[in-house]
């Protein structure tokens, strides 16, 4: 362990030292009680998530395989497409309803279908890993939460006028690239600017305007049912960049991280704007201590990371949730994309998977601050997996009712979705919690990568995807045992509170086992 928490470690003298003042401390007594100018912030940064729903599961209706019908006597609906004659069949609609009729790939084979898809997914992964830090390092939340939006809409706008696979899945990739860190910083951002009793009903906001922006798409789709698919990127593209410019003129930067760069004065000027308090703040009221040296407080682009790696406590949480994280990801982002493997209607289905959000969030909302979140995510995770892997069993003998547990696994993945996000703030410390949330994220996204591929494979087998669903996510959710539980506690700012939070809990337990 570090010099600096020497300090802290547990004999009977040295427990009874006083922790750091917390940074969250001193700015509780500023933003501790929600005004209305907190909620109108928190409001508008988390509805970057809406656009972010969006832009994820689009390919569902851009990228769908278009009905068809027989033109000849010689055809059979029930024949495989590419084992008849161009002649004896035609599309239902006009063939720029899809990419897939518009360019011919109905035999192109799964690579091909899928390409856009594990596209976009890989953009998300390398744009996270290169994006990741620069909300903790140079950039700031806000600007980071800007640049992403702006590269997602932009790039959007273009795929409308993709004139091949090629050129569709280039764009597609840009488009991930750019959006990797939108939901990191929105969430970040949002619940740094207020107290602690309202992080989580704050936090649970992004969920909400995602359930919203995934619950457009089929709406959009039916609309647009028997025109081209491009109609749909400059639909969802064209509000994103109004959503850019109120960003860049009334979203304010994070106090917290001001301050931890050392940028008091622009810290007090924001505090003051938003205060729920009729206090007076200045920057002299913001003094805390800390026992850090100036790297960890204001890390360079990759320093957090570096950070993470080089304390063994930090490592050992980033590494079990991002465990968890691919999981879930793996879940979350497959179950939609494998409703066309299912006998049911697309767009109820979709429909039902975005409604499916809607109870999720309500109990991300209300629960919270109630439930503990190790217990919560093994009890959700493993039903979502014996859900998915009843699917797989059963098949076709369950008719109706695979749709009633693929709602179930897919709202259990979404729960433990939000939970996981939300935890995984309360696990690390203001200096590296972008990062770690960035992290984290590209577990859950590093999840969607396999999801297209396991789809595809599923068409022949459920076991190759609904299978692999349920048992990738029942696992992964038991390396939760392995985190410290967080329900209730204060965030912390440096190494140092986070550190001594972590020691005072372990020598409690300490304390509790010889008593018992």
């Amino acid at each position: 362990m570090a010099d600096s928490t020497r300090p802290f470690l547990s004999n009977s003298s040295e427990s009874k030292l006083s922790p750091p003042r917390s940074l969250d401390e001193t700015i509780e007594q500023c933003i501790g009680n929600f005004g209305w100018a907190q909620f109108l912030q928190a409001a508008l940064i988390s509805f970057a998530w809406f656009f972010d729903a969006q832009q994820t599961f689009i390919t569902v209706f851009t990228d769908s395989q278009p009905t068809w019908h027989c033109t000849d006597s010689v055809c059979n609906t029930s024949s495989n497409l590419c084992t008849l004659p161009n002649q004896t069949w035609s599309w239902d609609f006009d063939p720029h309803v899809s990419i897939i009729s518009e360019w011919g790939l109905q035999c192109a084979g799964s690579f091909f279908m899928g390409l856009p898809a594990s596209s976009f997914f890989l953009g998300c992964l390398i744009g996270g890993l290169a994006l990741s830090t620069l909300a903790d390092s140079s950039l700031g939340r806000k600007n980071m939460l800007l640049l992403s939006c702006l590269i997602m809409s932009l790039s959007s706008m273009l795929t409308a006028f993709s004139t091949s696979i090629w050129v569709y899945a280039f764009l597609r990739f840009v488009n991930g690239f750019g959006r990797a860190t939108i939901g990191t910083c929105a969430l970040v951002l949002s619940t740094e600017l207020v107290g602690k009793k309202w992080r989580g009903q704050v936090g649970a906001m992004g969920f909400f305007c995602f359930t919203l922006g995934f619950l457009t798409l089929p709406m959009f789709g039916y609309i647009n049912k028997g025109n081209s698919w491009r109609y749909l990127y400059v639909w969802t593209s064209i509000p994103t960049l109004i959503y850019c410019s109120l960003v860049r003129i009334f979203v304010r930067e994070s106090p917290r991280w001001l301050i931890v760069k050392g940028r008091k004065e622009e810290a007090v000027s924001i505090l003051q704007s938003i205060a729920s308090n009729a206090i007076t703040v200045s920057s002299t009221n913001l003094c805390f201590d800390v026992q850090e040296n100036q790297s960890e407080l204001n890390p360079d682009i990759y320093d957090a990371l570096k950070i993470l790696v080089r304390k063994s406590w930090l490592l050992k949480r980033l590494l079990v949730a991002m465990a968890l994280g691919f999981g879930i990801g793996m879940v979350y982002y497959g179950m939609p994309l494998a409703l066309t493997n299912l006998n049911f209607n697309l767009y109820l289905g979709v429909v039902f998977n975005a409604l499916s959000e809607f109870p999720a969030f309500l109990i991300t909302f209300f629960l919270i601050d109630k439930i503990n979140r190790r217990d919560a995510l093994i009890g959700f995770t493993a039903l979502s997996g014996i859900s998915s892997a009843l699917i797989a069993a059963l098949g076709q003998k369950l008719g109706s009712l695979q749709m009633v547990l693929e709602l179930v696994s897919f709202f259990s993945a979404c729960t433990a979705f939000n939970m996981t996000l939300i935890y995984t703030i309360e696990l690390f410390p203001t200096c590296v919690r972008n990062s770690a949330m960035a992290m984290v994220r590209q577990a859950l996204v590093f999840g969607g990568v396999f999801s297209p591929v396991m789809v595809a494979a599923g068409r022949e087998n459920q076991f190759w995807s609904y299978g692999l669903f349920g048992l990738v996510i029942g696992l992964c959710g038991l390396f939760v045992v392995g985190l410290p539980e967080t329900r209730g506690s204060v965030l912390c700012d440096t190494m140092d509170e986070e550190e001594y939070k972590t020691l005072a809990r372990d020598n409690l337990l300490v304390d509790s086992v010889v008593l018992v």
